[in-house]
């Protein structure tokens, strides 16, 4: 091997290296022989050859003589290694000849880099060349701190012919001018299994003809690149690699040509693998649609950096797969089903195309489940039997029950009888459950003719989804058998009285009763027994039966039995004997004596006709008249008898006025037979005493029947013996003296009575009372106002009175209340005598039928204590009853229960306290039932309205006991209206029994059906369809239910029950029943409302009130009908506010006409009607008190306050519930009702800075779904600005509370935002999404909105919004949250009233709203505009 060195930086001129001469600096040219080939190159200098060969040119050179060599062989020679950072050229010249030209073999060369394998030649030439040299160059690109070298190899051909030779070897100092130079050969990285691209730049002279290869280190050979030209001197071959996991090499680029080669640097192919994890994701946590994990990528498999996560999952069973990028290293897997399982796995990207690593290890988890998507549809009955329902439904599948481990069940009630007395049920309520998968259930063991309630309840371990309940109705079945001990029978000796109740399982409507019975034994052998068998048959709603034309003593076999459409039941079987009778005697008349002497007289004994028992014994009976006894009767069989058998020395004895005189057998009397009487014989022990001539005597005789045990008398005066001489002549007197008394003593009675007739007609003629007075008015003489007077000018002389009635102080004199009614004209009110009317009925309460006044005189003098108050000095008079210090309420209400005693009770079982009884002599009596004679009670008292008896029933709270009698009760008065005035349940309670359904029920035989309910802010109005068994007509009935009363005190205002007790009175027919009105006890607050009736409809019809007298009455009637003082003062102070403000809602067909004459202005007194409303209204509101407002003025509180001159009261705080730090539940805010809801408005002032975060925790606490804001930001007459409380755009976080902006949408008059609302200490509670509404168009400083369309609009929005979210709040607020916020929820209000009633009353709204904030519509102008709104409103309805 020849190792060939050339030094470049020592030669000056453009060349430098070998030429192999001998004068040539060998210093310059170091070369070497290879170690590793066959033979050496030889340094040839042909000058010096003592024989040179012609084939050869002279001169120095390296060559290889073929022919000494064999085939094959190869010589090396080696340049010692070079480096540069930069391309090199080399020049080289070779000579290839053969004479005869054969190839004497192959020239190479290699290019080396870094002692590396010599890899394949870059350059080559074989064959024979021609006798010259010819001069080649090599480019060779190299960059430190690479080095190369270059090999030159020559290898003999076969034929072993010819010379290789090498000189001139040089490097030059400047690029190559025959062949280009590559750029550059830069890495490449590549992933596993893509394809690397090496681009090799060649420029200078270079062809596409011309070959490019990629060479690897080990030699291989690419040679299929793309060729692009750059330029005409630059030219990029492509080759395209592919890569294979962990493989790392190096490769060069090399092109070819005649003229010499170019050789790249080499470049590195470096081949990363996708990392994989090693371990699967872990779970954090599962729900039914998610499933949080870990990803655990700390440990990989491959190569980083990880650029990208993700994860892979699928469900177990499905192929289909799905992908989400991760951005940390926990991640919520979303939207996934229900307890299924499913394989996650992870991905891991590292830069490059084919990044992506295989999946890790699977995490094979399942979700849990869900509640159930819905509840069960489409459950009906496909048959129906009396005992059985065959039930089918919707068929299941996962998409219903989102879980593969439920169960469904299958709840049913249904009511069945208690079998007592009282016509109550029980209900009967089981659940069963239902195999899986199917779709269909059959219910046995139903009774017959029964609403059974049955619904469907599907649950998995997350929820339960329950079915509306659905009612099916079971078939008739024959009835059940006449339960024996409800046989109850009264025996007589002829007549048997049988009553029964119906069948405890009647199966169906029993249609008919059939009653048999038949003689079986008789103690009167006269009597054919067996008889014949008869029978009878009742109406369904008779369960009595009189038998009559019987047998005394006599045994009957009776059979019940009930029937329906089916046939008739089970017979009830029962034997009744029926009483023996008295012996009946065959006397006509009193019979004469057969003879009579001094001491005896002779009668003729006739023998008895036995009933139903042999005569035993007769006994012939003397009785001594000496004045003692009087005789009352003289007919036959009816004197009074002597079951005492006296002897005459017993009766001498102990002073008794008779004596058994003798005692016959019955065989002794065959027949008629006379008997002397004191013959001084002894008859069966019974001595026959001779008969004093000085007495007088009646003499009886007397006959027994004696059977088992049971004894029966009957007995005759025969004969009557007077103490005189001439017997028969005294005997006729006395018998004419009796007669003539009889006669006198009954013209007597008759005329006692005729008198006392008299007596009483001149009494009520005198008296002058009907039956429709009332018992508590004062006694006067009321002339009414004819003529038609709108309410609007009834008010305003109402309010003239009172304002008069300051000045002009007038007693109760009674020529001043003859002539005047509360609503005539007086001195005070003359001026509003010239307004227009409208032509309404005048009327305190509204809404009810016009009273026609009638003049009664009272049945009682109201006395000199306690008179009837005109209705223009009330309010004095209630000013003066409250500030006395000596007689005041307290006083005036403690003298109602002066002498009461309430020791006695009626009936404990029906009654709820012991201290409220029914006073008997007014109380209602329901019609008994035949088997409970004391089935006539129940707590309750009929009292008197107005001019109308027994108007009102007063009645407890119904207990589970006293529901049937409760209706019972309304069906037998026929009640229209039901007044209930408490809840079910007060302060943790039972107050009263919920005696109605949900949709219909049976109580005893009487069934009440649910046709609808109407739910306002204060009271609920439930109407009820009433049916009784065996009556064909049906029974309307309304239950107005007042929610808005505590149970021990009073409303703080007393306008919801004023417009309560309108609706009911504008409700109830004028023909109906009385109302029936309960509370709990039936007492206090029933009192209340019945005195609130009674003396509005006195103050409307004589202008007078007399409540302590009507209160004394109505305590007569049931008492603690009043229960506390509170009470007592409250009555006065809502009959003040009725008065004072009078009915104000006027119907919307009336409504145009109405206002307009409302705006007239008055001449006389320059001012409105409308004004004179308001300035009611300013007068009637309350005035707070520094009590009254002691939260908001707390020390920690006041900070919170924009302004101190607007507080709420503590009774309508809203006080929050999310807790934070050490922050208060205060914040300025008041609940206030709506017309149809309570605590429907959250009334606030603009946030402060310092009370965002409390207005954004009072949003997701009272769930108010809609804030309202009216004023604008920025805004303010404070120190505190208005300054934005909402993000925009984005989240934002207040405290606990998280706000985030959805959406946002905006025109001319308002901006709406849809936050969501999150309490992040409470995310269990889920999120609260609340549209925001910013009015545009209220300029700052002005009273009213600047459009009334665009008001309507926005009221509409909030409304439309409202009715989606369901039960949500409405915050509302405005710079001070009183007048602008106040006029929102009153035109809010206003708009319901005409939806839901048809009627628009802007006083009532106000009114309400001020009870729980004063400022609420704070100006006149406010106050109109809500008028003019209603107006606006109604024309856009019928425009449209």
């Amino acid at each position: 091997m020849l190792v060939v060195r050339i030094y470049a930086d020592s030669m000056e001129g453009p060349t430098a290296g070998c030429t192999f001469d001998e004068d040539s600096d060998p210093g310059l040219c170091e070369y070497r022989q290879g170690q590793d080939d066959d033979f050496d190159w030889q340094l040839i200098r042909t000058y010096n050859w003592p024989h040179p060969t012609p084939d050869l040119l002279r001169g120095s050179f390296m060559m290889v003589n073929s022919s000494q060599h064999f085939g094959g062989q190869r010589a090396q020679l080696l340049l010692l290694p070079l480096s540069e950072n930069d391309t090199h050229c080399i020049q080289f010249s070779y000579f290839l000849y053969s004479r005869d030209g054969h190839s004497p073999g192959d020239l190479q060369v290699y290019i080396r880099v870094n002692g590396g394998p010599k890899g394949s030649a870059v350059w080559n030439i074989s064959g024979s060349q021609g006798r010259q040299w010819h001069q080649v160059e090599l480019a060779v690109s190299t960059f430190w701190p690479s080095e190369y070298q270059v090999i030159f190899e020559a290898t003999i051909s076969e034929e072993r012919q010819g010379y290789i030779a090498l000189d001139d070897i040089v490097l030059l100092n400047y690029p190559c001018y025959k062949v280009p130079h590559f750029s550059r050969l830069g890495d490449v990285e590549v992933n596993a299994g893509q394809n690397a691209s090496f681009q090799c730049v060649a420029t200078g002279k270079v062809s596409e003809i011309e070959p490019f290869l990629l060479e690897r280190r080990n030699g291989m050979l690419l040679d299929t690149p793309l060729l692009s030209r750059l330029s005409h001197k630059r030219l990029m071959a492509t080759f395209q690699v592919e890569a294979q996991r962990g493989e790392q090499d190096l490769y060069r680029c090399i092109t070819l040509s005649s003229r010499g080669a170019a050789v790249s640097n080499f470049g590195e192919l470096i081949v990363r693998v996708p990392p994989t994890p090693i371990a699967p994701p872990q779970l954090l946590r599962a729900g039914p649609t998610y499933l949080i994990i870990q990803l655990n990528t700390n440990s990989i498999v491959g190569d980083g950096p990880v650029i990208r996560r993700e994860i892979q999952y699928r469900a177990s069973q499905s192929m289909w797969t799905e992908t989400h990028g991760v951005g940390s290293l926990t991640y919520k897997v979303w939207h996934l089903e229900p307890d299924t399982e499913y394989r996650i796995s992870v991905l891991l990207t590292r830069p490059g195309d084919g990044g992506t690593g295989a999946p890790g290890p699977p995490l094979i988890s399942r979700t849990k489940c869900a509640e159930p998507m819905r509840a069960l549809r489409g459950l009906t009955a496909s048959e129906i039997q009396p005992r059985q329902l065959v039930l089918q439904w919707e068929p299941l599948g996962y998409n219903l029950t989102r879980c593969h481990t439920y169960t469904l069940s299958l709840c049913y009630r249904y009511s069945m009888p208690t079998g007592g007395s009282g016509g109550n049920n029980a209900t009967v309520r089981e659940c069963l459950s239902v195999e899986r998968n199917t779709s269909h259930f059959t219910l046995r063991d139903l009774p017959p003719f029964r609403s059974v309630h049955v619904r469907l309840a599907l649950a998995n371990p997350e929820g339960k989804k329950e079915s509306r309940e659905v009612t099916f109705q079971t078939e008739e079945d024959i009835p059940g058998g006449i339960a024996p001990e409800s046989l109850t029978f009264t025996p007589l000796d002829d007549m048997i009285f049988l009553k029964w109740e119906e069948p405890v399982e009647p199966n169906g409507l029993i249609t008919q009763y059939e009653i048999s019975y038949q003689s079986i034994e008789s103690s009167d052998p006269g009597i054919n027994v067996p008889g014949p068998r008869r029978t009878v048959s009742k109406l369904r709603n008779e369960t009595y039966h009189m038998f009559s034309g019987l047998h005394p003593g006599t045994t009957y076999l009776v059979s019940v039995r009930a029937r329906t459409t089916k046939g008739f039941g089970q017979t009830a079987l029962t034997e009744i004997t029926t009483n023996i009778s008295a012996p009946v005697f065959d006397y006509e008349d009193i019979p004469s004596p057969l003879s009579e002497s001094e001491s005896t007289i002779t009668v003729l004994l006739r023998p008895a006709l036995a009933r139903g028992a042999p005569v035993s014994a007769y006994q012939v009976v003397v009785v001594e008249e000496d004045g003692s006894r009087q005789v009352k009767r003289r007919e036959l069989g009816t004197s009074d008898c002597f079951p005492t058998p006296n002897s005459h020395n017993e009766a001498q004895a102990r002073g008794a006025p008779h004596y058994y005189t003798a005692e016959l057998a019955p065989s002794s009397l065959p027949e008629a037979t006379p008997f002397t009487v004191g013959d001084n014989h002894t008859y069966n022990g019974y001595w026959n005493s001779p008969l004093d001539p000085t007495k007088n005597y009646l003499i009886y005789f007397q006959a027994t029947s004696n059977f088992r045990g049971e004894t029966r008398i009957n007995c005759i005066r025969i004969a009557r013996k007077a103490a005189c001489k001439d017997s028969k002549r005294a005997l006729e007197v006395s018998q004419h003296a009796e007669d003539m008394g009889l006669i006198l003593g009954a013209c007597a009675g008759g005329l006692v009575v005729l008198i006392l007739l008299l007596g009483a007609i001149v009494v009520i003629v005198k008296k002058g009372r009907d039956f429709y007075s009332y018992p508590y008015y004062p006694r006067k003489k009321v002339a009414i106002n004819k003529a038609a007077m709108s309410y609007r000018q009834e008010k305003s002389r109402k309010l003239s009175s009172l304002d008069c009635s300051m000045t002009e102080q007038s007693t109760l004199q009674q020529d001043e209340r003859m002539a005047h009614s509360f609503m005539d004209a007086h001195g005070c009110n003359a001026r509003n005598e010239q307004r227009s009317s409208v032509n309404e009925s005048s009327s305190l309460l509204g809404g009810s039928p016009h009273r026609h006044c009638r003049r009664k005189s009272s049945p009682y003098h109201t006395g000199q204590l306690h008179p009837a108050v005109r209705v223009a000095d009330l309010l004095q008079h209630i000013n003066q009853m409250k500030t006395a210090e000596g007689y005041g309420f307290k006083q005036e209400y403690e003298s109602f229960f002066d002498g009461w005693d309430v020791t006695k009770k009626k009936d404990k079982t029906k009654g709820r306290h012991d201290s409220l009884l029914s006073h008997d002599r007014h109380r209602v009596k329901l019609h008994s039932l035949l088997a409970d004679p004391s089935s006539d009670y129940v707590n309750a008292n009929y009292i008197d309205g107005y001019q109308r008896s027994n108007h009102f029933i007063a009645t407890q709270g119904p207990k589970q006991e006293m529901i049937y009698d409760f209706w019972r009760m309304v069906w037998q008065e026929n009640c229209f209206s039901i007044v209930m005035i408490t809840k079910l349940v007060e302060v943790g309670r039972m107050k009263c029994c919920k005696y109605w359904p949900d949709d219909t029920e049976l109580y005893g035989d009487i069934k009440i059906t649910l046709l609808k309910t109407e739910t306002l802010a204060e009271y609920t109005v439930r109407t009820f369809a009433m049916e009784r068994r065996g009556y064909p007509a049906k029974h309307e009935v309304c239950q107005f239910h007042f929610t808005s009363w505590p149970e021990h005190g009073v409303p703080y205002h007393a306008t919801g029950l004023l417009a309560f007790l309108r609706r009911v009175k504008a409700s109830t027919p004028p023909d109906a029943g009385p109302v029936v009105v309960h509370c709990s006890m039936g007492a206090g607050r029933t009192g209340c409302y019945i005195v609130l009736d009674v003396m509005l409809d006195m103050a409307e019809c004589e202008g007078v009130v007399d409540i302590y007298n009507c209160v004394k009455t109505l305590c007569s009637r049931r008492i603690n009908m009043i229960q506390t003082e509170e009470q007592y003062v409250f009555i006065h102070d809502a009959i003040l506010e009725a008065c004072l403000c009078g009915e104000t809602a006027i119907p919307v067909n009336e409504f145009a006409l109405t206002y307009k004459e409302m705006l007239k202005v008055d001449s006389q007194s320059n001012t409105s009607q409308l004004r004179e409303e308001f300035q009611t209204l300013n007068s009637v509101t309350p005035h707070l008190d520094v009590e009254e407002c002691s939260i908001s003025l707390m020390p920690r509180n006041r900070e919170k306050n924009r302004s101190m001159d607007v507080l709420p009261p503590d009774r309508s705080l809203a006080f929050l519930v999310t807790t934070e730090g050490e922050s208060s539940n205060y914040i300025n805010a008041a609940l206030a009702d709506s017309f149809l809801r309570p605590a429907a408005f959250v009334v606030t002032p603009h946030p402060l800075p310092g009370t965002t975060t409390d207005f954004w925790r009072l949003v997701y606490d009272y769930g108010c779904t809609s804030v309202v804001m009216l004023n604008q930001l920025n805004q303010s007459n404070s120190a505190w600005p208005c300054l934005q409380y909402w993000p925009e755009p984005g989240l934002q976080q207040f405290g606990p509370m998280t706000v985030e902006l959805l959406s946002r949408t905006a025109d001319d008059d308002v901006i709406i935002r849809l936050f969501r609302v999150q309490n992040i200490t409470r995310l269990q509670e889920g999120q609260l999404v609340v549209r925001h509404f910013q009015f545009l168009r209220w300029s700052p400083y002005r009273d009213v909105p600047d459009s009334k369309k665009a008001f309507l609009s926005l009221l509409a929005q909030v409304h439309n919004w409202q009715r989606e979210c369901g039960e949500g709040r409405t915050i509302v607020h405005c710079l001070n949250g009183g007048g602008r916020s106040g006029t929102f929820c009153a035109c809010t209000m206003i708009l319901e009233m005409i939806r839901h009633h048809s009627v628009v009353d802007v006083f009532f709204a106000a009114k309400t709203l001020r009870n729980s904030k004063p400022n609420m519509v704070e100006t006149m102008e406010q106050y109109r505009f809500c008028y003019d709104l209603a107006q606006e409103y109604l024309d856009c309805l019928e425009i449209r």
